[in-house]
C-alpha cells in the first residue's frame, strides 16, 4: 500500500472511531459526570429531589448543588423536584421574560434528569416583586408546573394506582402576612384569601384512600436555624400543626431556613427542611425535637414506597451526611 493511500486509510478508520464511540460523560456545567456514592432508592419507590432558596445567579454554591442534584437525579431516576420557595433572590421575577428565568434557572438545572416535573411553592422572596408571574411561567415552559399559587397532586408509587401519595403546595407567605397583621390588597395578599386556603387544604387532606399526606410549604413549623423563637415560626406552627394532627399527615417539608433538618416533635408529623440550595446559615440542634441538622448547602432526595420513605440528605461536595428512614 502506497504512503499516501495508508494515510487515507488510518484517517478513514479514526473518523470512523471517534464517530461511533461513547463520549465521555460531562454535565452541561463542566462538572464531570458521576453518581452520588452510596446513594440508595428502595424496590419500587416513588423517587424524587427537594430543596429551595436557591436562586442566585449560580453563585453561593447553587451551580454546585445543581449539580449534585443532576448526579442524585439520574442515580433515582427521580419522578419530579420539589422546591420548596424563595426560587429567585433577591426580590423574585418581575414576569414570564425576566432575565432570572434564563441566569438562575434554565442555564442552571440542565442535567438531562433534572428536565422532569418541578413542583415549586412560593417563598417570602418570591412575594416582593411578581409572584403571579411563577404561576403563568407553567404555559411556556415544559418542566415548571405551578398550576395556581396553591395546589395539590397525586403520585403513584410504582405506576400503582392503588398506593398513591398526596401532596399539597401551600402558599405560606398569605398565611404569614395576615398572621402578623398585614396589609391586604386586591392582587398579593387579597382579604380572606388565607382563610380560603386554609379551607382548601382541609378539604384536600380529607382523603384517606391514600398512602401517604405530604406538605409541602415555604415556612416551617419547627426549626433550629436563626427563626427558632421568630413570631412567623410559632405562627406557623399554631395555625397548621392542628390541621396537620386532624388530618394524620406524615411530612410537612419546608424551606426559609438555610440548612438542611430533620425535626419530629410528638405526634405522627415529621417534618424536614430543605432550604440550602445556595446559601447556608448556622444552625443549631434543638432541645425539643432535632434529630439532624446540617448548616451546609445542599438538598434532599425522597424514596417512598407503601411502607417507607427513605430521606437522604446530600451537601454540595456531593456528600451524604444523613440518610433518615420514615416508617409508616
Amino acid at each position: 500500500m502506497a504512503p499516501k493511500t495508508t494515510w487515507l486509510f488510518i484517517l478513514f478508520l479514526t473518523v470512523t472511531y471517534l464517530s461511533n464511540a461513547q463520549a465521555p460523560v460531562v454535565s452541561d456545567l463542566g462538572y464531570r459526570g458521576g453518581s452520588i456514592a452510596g446513594i440508595k432508592k428502595l424496590p419500587n419507590a416513588l423517587n424524587f429531589v427537594v430543596f429551595g432558596d436557591w436562586g442566585r445567579n449560580g453563585e453561593n454554591y447553587q451551580k454546585e448543588v445543581a449539580a449534585g442534584m443532576g448526579k442524585a437525579a439520574h442515580d433515582l431516576d427521580a419522578s419530579f423536584v420539589i422546591a420548596t420557595g424563595d426560587n429567585f433572590y433577591p426580590y423574585g421575577v418581575n414576569s414570564t421574560q425576566d432575565y432570572q428565568w434564563i441566569s438562575s434557572f434554565e442555564t442552571i438545572y440542565r442535567a438531562q434528569s433534572l428536565q422532569v416535573k418541578w413542583y415549586p411553592v412560593l417563598g417570602n422572596h418570591d412575594y416582593i416583586s411578581n409572584p403571579q408571574a411563577q404561576v403563568e411561567y407553567t404555559k411556556i415552559s415544559s418542566r415548571w408546573t405551578m398550576p395556581a399559587r396553591y395546589y395539590s397532586k397525586k403520585f403513584f408509587i410504582n405506576g400503582d394506582t392503588s398506593q398513591s401519595v398526596l401532596i399539597a403546595f401551600l402558599d405560606t407567605d398569605p398565611l404569614e402576612k395576615k398572621m402578623h397583621g398585614g396589609k391586604f390588597d386586591s392582587i398579593k395578599y387579597p382579604a380572606g384569601g388565607a382563610e380560603a386556603q386554609v379551607a382548601w387544604l382541609e378539604s384536600i387532606l380529607n382523603d384517606n384512600s391514600v398512602k401517604w399526606k405530604m406538605v409541602v410549604g415555604h415556612h416551617p413549623l419547627y426549626t433550629g436555624g436563626w427563626r427558632y423563637n421568630s413570631p412567623d415560626t410559632k405562627n406557623m406552627l399554631g395555625l397548621l400543626e392542628p390541621v396537620f394532627k386532624k388530618y394524620n399527615v406524615d411530612v410537612y417539608i419546608a424551606g426559609h431556613e438555610h440548612q438542611l433538618e430533620y425535626y419530629k416533635p410528638e405526634g405522627k408529623t415529621h417534618y424536614i427542611i430543605s432550604g440550602a440550595g445556595s446559601e447556608a446559615r448556622p444552625a443549631f440542634i434543638t432541645p425539643t425535637g432535632t434529630r439532624f441538622i446540617a448548616a451546609q448547602q445542599g438538598f434532599c432526595t425522597f424514596s417512598v414506597t407503601r411502607d417507607n420513605i427513605l430521606i437522604q440528605f446530600i451537601n454540595f461536595k456531593d456528600q451524604i451526611i444523613r440518610s433518615q428512614m420514615i416508617i409508616k
